[in-house]
């Protein structure tokens, strides 16, 4: 049975996000595992509305890296794959799944600049859905919980474009990995 694209990724996000849980497992003796944080401290889920839920944030994210990757992208386009993967693993969870309705509750293109080590440095938006002031926070949060990103080896600091579609569930596809739209 073939997979879709979105499945596929999100497999591969997995053998890589398991991949290296397992070689940080094989950490040198004497050096403590790092912390995760606990599912309790996570906030509660989005109402339906698109919205955050009751504690004014959707849910964290599914499962942070335990240490950066590092990026080979030559480009900030060819890095923004990267970064788009990294966001889909850390929040598996909240990735609409298929094409999109040709409705969205809001679309927004984010600009973010980040150091040498994958840390967020800025944010600043090219196009903000100014209708939906909750879901500029709500991206904003997401991007910076996702921190640190894959280190762009070969770019040093780097800034990538992506665009963000958020459906009113709650749920959002970004354009570099989206399966399409009805």
């Amino acid at each position: 049975m073939p997979l879709s694209t979105l499945q596929r990724r999100l497999w591969t996000s997995a053998l890589v996000g398991g991949s290296a849980a397992l070689l940080i497992g094989c950490a040198p003796l004497g050096q403590p595992p790092a912390a995760s944080p606990s599912p309790a401290a996570q906030p509660g889920a989005p109402d339906g509305s698109g919205r955050p839920g009751p504690s004014g944030s959707a849910p964290g994210p599914a499962s942070r890296p335990a240490a950066p990757r590092v990026s080979s992208a030559g480009t900030p386009r060819d890095y923004r794959q990267d970064a788009a993967t990294h966001l889909y693993a850390a929040n598996a969870e909240r990735i609409y799944p298929g094409r999109l309705p040709p409705n969205l509750y809001a679309i927004g293109v984010l600009e973010v600049e980040l150091d040498r080590q994958g840390q967020v440095q800025r944010l600043h938006w090219m196009r903000a859905p100014s209708h939906a002031p909750e879901v500029v926070r709500e991206i904003e949060r997401t991007v910076r919980a996702a921190a640190p990103f894959p280190q762009p080896a070969r770019l040093g600091r780097v800034r990538y474009v992506d665009t963000w579609l958020w459906h009113r569930s709650g749920r959002f596809q970004l354009d570099t990995l989206s399966e399409g739209q009805d």
